[in-house]
């Protein structure tokens, strides 16, 4: 863990030192969110090209179209949250979870409730795994399934630690633990609670994207780590997750692993965004 933690920051520190950086980083973070949003919606099975999704002005035509314009409304409003995010965490994530659905929908903002049924994390290797979808990643052979979300209690209470836990960090009475990790448990605990009945993907993401803002590991969010989950693979992150959710230490450091790895593919993503921008390509 250390080792990918080192790493992480090395990376980041070289993106944030290139001399695009210094001219043109509205631009580059502009392009980051574009690109983050485009992947996360991928991973929520509206896997569309990214011209598509920067051409396109009219999200609600379809469930497709209105998963990504959910991810693009998160992603643009997502660095504007850190005030809130501060002391109140939950407030935010009722936030993203309406801006990703849509003010239409009675559910939008609110936990599940007992009995509620939360949706699919992974819906492309669903819709291979049923033939509906050949292009996509298929689940890897054997995989073992996901434990069910927990029950609305469960959630409720678990949620209210790990505020708890955030906002007491803000405050600076907990301190010490790097960012990456941070991030990765607030990513990891989203994913495994699924605090909604829809989009629990989208919204985990973006939990870990604003709290590497506020972490101060990527302040200006140039560095998309949903593409690099997009380009790891669904099955890569449900096997990682499957670690997180053991509990264990040796699963504990794999989920988090996989989040650097995440990471520096965004890192990536956005060196040669800069680099097109200084050769004037963009």
């Amino acid at each position: 863990m250390p080792e990918a933690v080192a790493e992480v920051r090395k990376a980041v520190d070289r993106l944030y030192g290139h001399r695009v950086m210094r001219r043109r980083s509205p631009e580059v973070t502009s392009e980051a969110a574009l690109r983050g949003a485009r992947a996360s919606a991928s991973l929520d099975g509206a896997d569309w090209p990214l011209e598509e999704v920067r051409r396109r002005s009219d999200f609600g035509a379809d469930p497709e179209a209105r998963t990504v314009g959910g991810a693009l409304r998160i992603s643009a409003e997502a660095g504007q949250l850190l005030s809130v995010w501060r002391h109140s965490p939950l407030q935010v994530l009722a936030r993203l979870h309406l801006l990703a659905v849509g003010d239409a929908d009675p559910a939008a903002g609110r936990p599940r409730r007992a009995g509620e049924v939360a949706g699919e994390l992974f819906p492309l290797e669903l819709a291979a795994a049923e033939g509906m979808g050949a292009d996509h990643e298929p689940q890897a052979s054997g995989a073992a399934a996901l434990p069910a979300a927990p029950p609305a209690e469960e959630v409720a209470a678990r949620l209210d630690q790990l505020s708890q836990l955030l906002v007491a960090r803000a405050e600076g009475a907990a301190s010490g633990t790097p960012a990456l990790v941070v991030a990765a448990v607030v990513h990891g605990e989203l994913l495994a609670l699924r605090p909604f009945a829809s989009h629990n993907g989208v919204i985990a993401r973006a939990a870990q994207r604003i709290v590497l803002i506020a972490e101060g590991l990527d302040p200006k969010a140039i560095c998309p780590s949903e593409v690099g989950f997009a380009e790891l693979g669904t099955a890569a992150y449900r096997t990682a997750l499957q670690g997180y959710l053991s509990g264990t230490a040796e699963g504990m450091a794999a989920w988090i692993a996989h989040c650097g790895r995440a990471l520096r593919l965004g890192v990536r993503e956005s060196t040669a965004v800069c680099e097109a921008m200084q050769r004037g390509m963009v």
